[in-house]
Formats: structure tokens, C-alpha cells, sequence
């Protein structure tokens, strides 16, 4: 080790275990880590490291590749097993950038070279305990949200959300990137969430991030953090978002808002694999998964010059499409049911059968939810408002419902049009199956986007208002 060239602020206190067979290091590390303010146990051997694992809990593990008996990676390995949460980082004399890789996919938070700086370990202790509290504040979050709102999920049964769990199955297990398409509302990051609980990385952390909510001279910052005084107002060092989910999942949100310029620097990002936080010249590598969502069109957006054609082709590796509410309408009853529980968790849960009373549930069916399962729980919300107990009816949806109850169905007053005819026939096949457009698209041999399409493209209502 090199001697310490200058004191920086002191880390948050952690509880670190050293491995490394070297005496003079273990004297070394015995003196110096608890001068930076943490606590820390030394091992000569990795099998006494395992031991140590197996009996306390520890915040860090600092271990040498090469050791006797057991390595610095099967120490990792082992550590990871017992302690999903617990931070690595690697001390080799092997300067080579295979053995980084291999740490880092072991789940190594980062390695040092021997002989190194304390300097620049202290520095990446910063990092660990910097990581661990911003860890911290989006678990809490998590779970206040999961307190209040129950485990949020996807709900239904009908054959369009089906062949979407069929998908999440095949691709959670890998690493592919992954984009999640589909209209506002329809619950895209709820996928993202279920891709990474299935997948290898469950147990470590996932971040999202909605490219769209910053502006864009803060949405750099937040991806890859910022070294104190890089900008104005950068009065600390700060860990960007994809440090901070190293080892597990980042989602990013409404990924088609994302600025031209920093298109660019992502798409280095996820072909590189690493990082280089704002005004700091050493990047650094990061291994995590990247999920994407939009409900914009990105072929669209390419040929308009507005997305980057090599970034869609890049973050597209694997698409999932999810359907919209008026496409899953037998869902209704269920979803309903999920949110209500949601809203009033105390009591006894009410059956899908109980909640509405038929018209209600039939204006339900038959609403077109340009805002998908995010209106449909706004409209049991201002229900459960109103209706103390179930069943809900009419009277107690949202206005904008009510306001179609009792409208005569249109018929033409002389010749029809091809569309109209199209249109007319449409709408009583959907009375014929009670309101299910599902069954009405099959009953008619069309799919029920092009049923929806056709409704909305067709009607004569719409063209007369």
C-alpha cells in the first residue's frame, strides 16, 4: 500500500471483514480502516472469512484474489449466498481487466490494483456507504408504498395479460435489454418490477428512474453522479443511478423523452458497460441490467430524427407490448376488485360478483379508458368515496361515466356508408356477448385492437360531434 497523500472526509462507519493472506496487509488494514471510522474483522485465509460470514453480518467484504485454499471469487460467490446485500470489493496484484470482469460479475462492487493508494480506498468506501443509505431511502419508499397501496401486481386472466406473464417467464432468467411498450397507464412499470423479481438479480437492488420528470441539465447527474464542484451547486460527490443499482435492475422510464445528447452517452453506457460521473476523469464499471419503457412511438420518433436508430435497436433486444384496458375489458371485474382492496383494506375482501351492481358494472364495460387501469383505479378511489360498503352502483362512479348511461344507440336516417355498416355491426355483436368486446372481435373473426380501431375510426358519432 501506498502511504496516504491527503485526509478526506470520513465515510459513513461501516462494518467491513478483510480476507487477505498477506500479514503486513492484515497489520495494515487492523490500524487503518478503524481510522477511517469503520469497524472491521481480519481474516488470513478465505475459508476463515466464510467462517466469520457464516456467524456475523457485515457491510463490506474487502478480499484479495488470491489466497490459498479458497480465492477471492469463491469468497464473493459465498458471501453473496449468505448475504444477498453485503458490498465486495477486490485487492489484486493481477492488474488485469479479465480479473475486474470476472469480480464484477461475481457481484464485486469494484476492485483496486495492488499496490494502491488508502487514498483511493477510502475514497471507494465513500461509495459503498454512499450506495447502502441511497439503498436505504428507495427501500423505505418501497416499502411505505407496499404498506399503504398493497403488493402492486399484474391482475387479470384474460388471454392478452396471459401471453404477457408467458413472455415475462421466457426473458426474466436473462440479461437482456428489454423494451416494455404500451399506452399510459397500462401498468409498464409493474412488468419491469416482475422482470426483475424473476429474475437471477431479485435479490439485488432495482432502480427506476422517469427520463421524462428532470430537466435536462440534472438527468446526466442522476445517471451517472457527479464529483463535488463538477457543476454548480455540486457542494458533495454523488453515485449515480447506475452505480447505485450495480448488480441489479435499472429501469428507465419513458425512455423516448430522453435527450438527443444523452441518447449518446446511454448507448455508450450499455455497449461498454461503463460509467464516468460528471467532471471525473476514471470511468467506471458498472454490470446492470436495463429495462426501457415508452408508450411513444420510437420508429416513428427515428424517422422524425427525434430517437437515435442505434440506441431503439440497442434497448430492443426483447419486446413486451402491453395491451390497453378497452383490449382486456374481461379484466374489469377483477382489476376493480384488486383496487378496492387497495383503497380499503380493512374488512372483508368483496367478491368481483358483489362490488358493482350490474348497470355499473356494465358502464365499466363498456367506458373506452383512454387512460387505462391508472383511471380505472381513479374511478373506484372517488367510488369507494362515495359508497360505504358494496355493492357499488351508478350513482357513485365518476360523472364522465354516468354521462353515457340512457344514450339511444345511433341508427342512420337514410343510406349508410361501407364504415357505418362496419361500425353498426360491430356495436351488435358486442350486444350479443353482453358487452365483451373480446368475444365480439372473435365473433366477427378481427382482432380486438382492429375492432377498436374500426369503432373509433367508423363511428358516426365521433365524426358528427
Amino acid at each position: 500500500m501506498k502511504p496516504l497523500a491527503s485526509k478526506a472526509a470520513k465515510p459513513r462507519s461501516l462494518k467491513i471483514l478483510f480476507a487477505d493472506d498477506e500479514e503486513s496487509l492484515q497489520e495494515l488494514m487492523s490500524l487503518e480502516l478503524p481510522r477511517m471510522g469503520h469497524q472491521v474483522t481480519v481474516c488470513p485465509d478465505g475459508l476463515t472469512a466464510v467462517a466469520a460470514l457464516e456467524r456475523n453480518s457485515f457491510d463490506c467484504l474487502l478480499v484479495d484474489i488470491d489466497m490459498p485454499g479458497m480465492t477471492g471469487l469463491q469468497v464473493i460467490g459465498k458471501a453473496k449466498e449468505l448475504a444477498p446485500d453485503i458490498e465486495a470489493i477486490v485487492l489484486t496484484g493481477k492488474s488485469s481487466f479479465e480479473t475486474a470482469l470476472a469480480a464484477l460479475r461475481q457481484g464485486a462492487f469494484d476492485y483496486l490494483s495492488k499496490p494502491c493508494r488508502l487514498s483511493d480506498l477510502e475514497a471507494l468506501l465513500r461509495r459503498v456507504s454512499d450506495r447502502r443509505e441511497m439503498l436505504s431511502k428507495f427501500r423505505a419508499v418501497q416499502k411505505q408504498q407496499e404498506r399503504t397501496e398493497g403488493k402492486r401486481e399484474l391482475v387479470g386472466a384474460g388471454p392478452q395479460i396471459e401471453s404477457v406473464r408467458r413472455l415475462i417467464a421466457k426473458v426474466a432468467p436473462t440479461d437482456s435489454t428489454v423494451l416494455i411498450l404500451g399506452e399510459t397507464g397500462t401498468g409498464k412499470e409493474l412488468v419491469a418490477r416482475a422482470l426483475h423479481e424473476q429474475s437471477p438479480r431479485a435479490g439485488q437492488p432495482m432502480v427506476s428512474i422517469n427520463c421524462g420528470a428532470l430537466p435536462e441539465t440534472l438527468i446526466e447527474s442522476e445517471l451517472f453522479g457527479h464529483r463535488k464542484g463538477a457543476f454548480t451547486g455540486a457542494d458533495d460527490q454523488r453515485l449515480g443511478l447506475f452505480e447505485v443499482a450495480h448488480g441489479g435492475t435499472l429501469f428507465l422510464d419513458e425512455i423516448g423523452e430522453l435527450p438527443k445528447a444523452m441518447q449518446a452517452k446511454l448507448l455508450r453506457v450499455l455497449e461498454s458497460g461503463e460509467i464516468r460521473r460528471l467532471g471525473d476523469n476514471q470511468s467506471r464499471q458498472v454490470d446492470v441490467r436495463v429495462l426501457c419503457a415508452t408508450h411513444r412511438d420510437l420508429e416513428a420518433m427515428v424517422e422524425a430524427g427525434e430517437f437515435r436508430e442505434d440506441l431503439m435497436f440497442r434497448i430492443n433486444t426483447f419486446e413486451i407490448t402491453l395491451p390497453s384496458l378497452r383490449e382486456r375489458l374481461e379484466d374489469i371485474a377483477e382489476l376493480a376488485a384488486h383496487l378496492y382492496r387497495r383503497f380499503k383494506p380493512a374488512g372483508p375482501p368483496p367478491s368481483e360478483s358483489g362490488l358493482f351492481t350490474p348497470a355499473a358494472l356494465e358502464l365499466l364495460r363498456t367506458y373506452d379508458w383512454p387512460g387505462n387501469v391508472r383511471e380505472l383505479a381513479n374511478v373506484v378511489e372517488h367510488a369507494t368515496i362515495l359508497c360505504e360498503r358494496p355493492p357499488i352502483d351508478v350513482e357513485h362512479l365518476p360523472r364522465r361515466l354516468t354521462a353515457r348511461r340512457g344514450k339511444r344507440p345511433w341508427r342512420p336516417l337514410g343510406p349508410m356508408t361501407l364504415a357505418e355498416v362496419e361500425w353498426l355491426m360491430i356495436q351488435e355483436a358486442i350486444e350479443r356477448n353482453d358487452g365483451n368486446r373480446t368475444a365480439a372481435a372473435e365473433e366477427l373473426g378481427i382482432s380486438v385492437k382492429t375492432l377498436y380501431n374500426k369503432m373509433v375510426a367508423n363511428s358516426p358519432l365521433e365524426k358528427s360531434a
